[in-house]
């Protein structure tokens, strides 16, 4: 068991950094909006089919369709927020939370419908094979999903922390009456946040549609950790977001490897529980 080790490390580090990209999206949006959006996971599963579709009727392979992925999420995204999340965006928090599980259910039954509710796995692409380093089998495409992850996290933060935008964007999410008295449109800082939300976890998507199965309901499982990281690592924080999937995706892999791993997902929640049981605001919340 212990020459095992390595190889369970190395899984849940690749899985941990794909979990913190889907993340960072959905802490994004809570931090500007301060609004929980049920359908996160749903854009997850639209990036996948739109690296299947592309891949499968024009041959792109899905690494070149990522820049495709995230400005149609983008869009989308934006779109959404626009003739729907904005309408209630003043109103009670449980009409909030209505209308983004709402639009989830909508998007995922509009794609059975569309697509069946079969599974779907890309053939051979650009990304396949393993890498062995000391014993330990590297999948291509999770390592290439990992690095493209850190990549997104690290432009992400540039972005916001570089760009006149991006200040904008913390300043909304610190203080939004003081943003407005600075003369930042809150509204487009809203629809901007969401947009990049959605792009976010569509390129993850898009990754993850290299090795991954792809079906309509992908995305209740993904989405549902993916609120488990944003609360571990502090609603709001991006570098929090981005440990906290690492964290997941190790308790994960450990968990399956030293107990059943059947019990996998129920041991992450658990390790959630305690840790929010002992610091409700996260690993970097505030």
């Amino acid at each position: 068991m212990p020459d095992q080790l390595p190889q369970q490390l190395a899984d849940g580090l690749l899985i941990g950094l794909m979990y913190s990209l889907v993340a960072i999206g959905l802490t994004l949006i809570w931090g500007v909006m301060n609004i929980v959006n049920f359908a996160h996971g749903e854009f997850l599963m639209l990036g996948m089919f739109t690296s299947f579709w592309l891949f499968t009727l024009y041959g792109i392979d899905p690494i070149f369709s990522i820049p495709i992925c995230f400005i149609c999420m983008f869009v989308m995204g934006m779109l959404i927020y626009r003739f729907i999340v904005s309408k209630v965006m003043k109103g009670p928090i449980l009409a909030q939370l209505v209308v983004t599980f709402g639009v989830s259910i909508f998007i995922s039954n509009l794609a059975v419908y569309f697509w069946t509710p079969d599974f779907r796995l890309l053939p051979a692409t650009i990304l396949q094979g393993t890498w062995q380093i000391g014993g330990v089998a590297l999948s291509i495409p999770k390592v290439a999903a990992s690095i493209g992850s850190v990549i997104a996290s690290v432009c992400m933060l540039f972005f916001l922390k570089r760009t006149k935008t991006g200040k904008a964007i913390l300043a909304t999410e610190m203080d939004r009456e003081a943003a407005l008295l600075m003369g930042i449109n809150t509204e487009r800082i809203n629809s901007l946040s969401f947009g990049i939300g959605a792009a976010l976890v569509g390129v993850a998507g898009a990754f993850l549609s290299t090795y991954y199965y792809i079906y309509p309901q992908v995305g209740g499982l993904f989405g549902t950790i993916a609120f488990c990281v944003v609360a571990l690592g502090g609603f709001g924080s991006i570098e929090g977001a981005f440990i906290a999937g690492i964290l997941v995706g190790l308790a994960q892999t450990l968990g399956g490897f030293f107990f059943d791993p059947s019990y996998k997902y129920a041991i992450v929640f658990m390790i959630y529980l305690i840790i929010i049981w002992i610091r409700p605001q996260g690993l970097l919340g505030w």
